[in-house]
């Protein structure tokens, strides 16, 4: 593990060789490590370069910026950096594509659904998160045959938490900024549920803070069997931009996506 970390950081010194010293620390390359071990599935290999010389490291910074537009250069820079460190969703990013699916199974067999609250952020009154959460939900529900049902005792297709850094599942929030939430693809136990980081500032409509119906529409989309989209405009998108909650209305590249699995609504 040392040998690759040491390994690690001297690539993304290398690669950023170019660059002004003050503009991209020590610490900003083992975040840039973390983040691509995170969302693109850099594996912790003992750090030896391909055939063209091309290591792991800057394989994936070169698939992580094509992915989200930038230049690609396989090299960490300042550009690089800022879209890693804004706000995101918590799934990671190594299977993208335009309205990608977990996989070819990767729904649910029924078109009625289940989903329960279990607790709420102190950000906003109950009655909000409610109608926030109702409101992502029938985000889907207005496409596709899906309808929700919401209940407030037993198992629900979809459980819906609020928590900070550890909560239960292995998949550890970081505090304010960056990760906001993550769901978990349609199969039994934990499958279809959606965590929500109550170290963010949820909101009913503000810009001041993370939209909750923009933040779990998002998330619902992952309960409900798809992963990212290389769209920038498509909800699906893993980078949270606001919009007005009030007028929002699901991009194509998300109703061709939710549609794929199932089916228009009637």
């Amino acid at each position: 593990m040392r040998s690759f970390c040491v390994y690690a950081l001297l690539s993304l010194a290398a690669a950023v060789c170019c660059l002004p010293v003050s503009k991209v620390t020590v610490q900003d390359e083992s975040f840039a490590e973390n983040y691509l071990k995170k969302f693109f599935n850099l594996t912790e290999e003992k750090g030896q370069s391909d055939t063209r010389g091309i290591s792991p490291i800057n394989k994936k910074l070169s698939e992580m910026q094509k992915f989200f537009g930038l230049k690609i250069t396989g090299t960490l820079d300042t550009d690089t950096l800022e879209v890693m460190k804004k706000p995101r969703c918590g799934v990671p990013d190594e299977k993208v594509a335009r309205f990608a699916t977990f996989g070819a199974n990767s729904k649910w067999n029924k078109n009625t659904l289940t989903y329960r609250i279990l607790n709420y952020t102190p950000d906003m009154s109950e009655a909000e998160v409610n109608d926030s959460i109702q409101r992502a939900l029938q985000v889907w529900a207005k496409v596709t045959r899906l309808t929700f049902t919401r209940i407030t005792s037993g198992t629900a297709d979809i459980m819906i938490s609020f928590g900070r850094r550890s909560h239960g599942d292995n998949y550890p929030f970081d505090g304010p900024g960056r990760t906001l939430a993550h769901a978990f693809g349609p199969s039994s136990g934990i499958g279809g549920d959606a965590h929500f980081d109550d170290d963010e500032t949820f909101t009913f409509r503000s810009s001041n803070g993370k939209v909750l119906f923009l933040v779990a529409a998002h998330e619902f989309g992952h309960s409900l069997g798809l992963s990212h989209s290389e769209d920038r405009n498509a909800l699906m998108y893993p980078l949270y931009s606001y919009r007005n909650p009030d007028t929002f209305v699901l991009p194509q590249d998300d109703v061709r996506g939710i549609q794929s699995l199932y089916g228009q609504k009637i």
